[in-house]
């Protein structure tokens, strides 16, 4: 396989199964022929497995309802199994959300002045570890997913609903609400929705955004203006924002401004699973070379890894799944797939080298 190597292939039909699900969940939103339901019918046989993917593809692609109306050709045994769990689920969430909007109407409070608005509406603070991940219900019933070491300050009012993103990643499920647009603040941009779903990193030099399901609006804007914007009533952005649709990832450089020549990429089904992979507590890597494979998992654990200066170590292309929380399991197998070695520089800190 020359410089590729794989990664716990036992993990590789996994993704392959997801991939397969994928491809069913796009045509089932354009709509199954008879056959094709016959075909997805076997598929959902083959292996006992096969529902859970396409469950969770559905899921990331907010495509749940389009399952419901083929309830009937899923498997009954697997059906029937995730009826009460999922009623639980949502008995929990309502108790989650009626509890936070409690919470939230006793302390928000909101003014005119001279036709301007004025917030007094407490902000609401999130973060997480190093090596934690966290999914919250917003008081509007959006779902907030944070990956390792994230910072989020929220503020909600009757008139707008802001997140800032200070560090980190973040992935929202925007609950719709048109009078009310939800808007991220990220490194000097403003990105808006109404109803969609959508994926943001920030760097020290750059946001990464991923849209999933709808379209959203970006705007060069910084917290102030953005701010200053609110309190002249100016919530909305521009119908002439740079708009970025479902499928399609940019990358913002921090400090520049935005050009319609940004290069917006299509990604593929399986580069969007890769990318929000961390939502599951894996990383998933189709080829990345190793130096790139060791920032990604440095960024969940105290323990840094570093690689020994060796430009064919560097340069090994790595395919395969990570849990996010077994350093030990990956050192295992590099040295067992890749016959790389490893040091103990100190306490937190190990060097990764080929072997002679």
């Amino acid at each position: 396989m020359g410089n590729i190597h794989i990664l716990n292939t036992q993990h590789l039909s996994s993704e392959k199964a997801l991939e397969n699900a994928c491809d069913w969940i796009a045509k089932i939103d354009r709509g199954l022929s008879e056959s094709e339901k016959k075909s997805f019918q076997a598929w959902l046989h083959e292996q006992p497995d096969n529902l859970d993917y396409a469950l969770k593809a559905a899921k990331m692609w907010d495509k749940l309802d389009d399952l419901e109306r083929l309830a009937d050709i899923f498997p009954k045994s697997q059906n029937q199994r995730r009826k009460t769990p999922i009623l639980r689920g949502a008995i929990a969430a309502s108790t989650l959300l009626m509890l936070t909007l409690a919470l939230y109407n006793l302390n928000g409070h909101f003014s005119y002045q001279n036709g301007r608005m004025h917030t007094d509406a407490s902000v609401s603070k999130y973060h997480t570890n190093v090596g934690q991940i966290d999914t919250i219900t917003l008081p509007d019933n959006s779902v907030l997913a944070m990956n390792t070491d994230t910072a989020v300050n929220m503020k909600y009012t009757e008139h707008f609903r802001v997140l800032e993103l200070i560090k980190g990643e973040i992935n929202i499920q925007v609950a719709h609400d048109t009078s009310r647009p939800l808007s991220v603040l990220a490194n000097g941009k403003v990105i808006q929705a109404v109803g969609t779903a959508f994926n943001v990193e920030v760097t020290k030099d750059s946001t990464e955004l991923i849209v999933t399901d709808g379209k959203v609006l970006v705007e060069d804007k910084s917290t102030n203006q953005f701010t200053s914007d609110i309190a002249n009533n100016k919530i909305n952005l521009p119908v002439t924002s740079l708009a970025i649709h479902k499928g399609e990832k940019i990358d913002f450089h921090k400090n520049k401004n935005l050009k319609t020549s940004d290069a917006i990429i299509k990604l593929s089904s399986q580069d969007i699973i890769s990318s929000l992979s961390w939502q599951e507590k894996k990383l998933i890597f189709r080829g990345e070379k190793l130096s790139h494979v060791i920032n990604e998992i440095n960024r969940y654990t105290d323990t840094k890894l570093s690689l020994d200066n060796n430009n064919k170590l560097k340069n090994i292309n790595v395919i395969g799944v990570f849990k996010t929380n077994e350093i030990a399991d990956l050192l295992e197998q590099f040295e067992k797939n890749f016959n790389i070695q490893h040091t103990k520089k100190n306490k937190n800190t190990i060097t990764l080298y080929l072997a002679s």
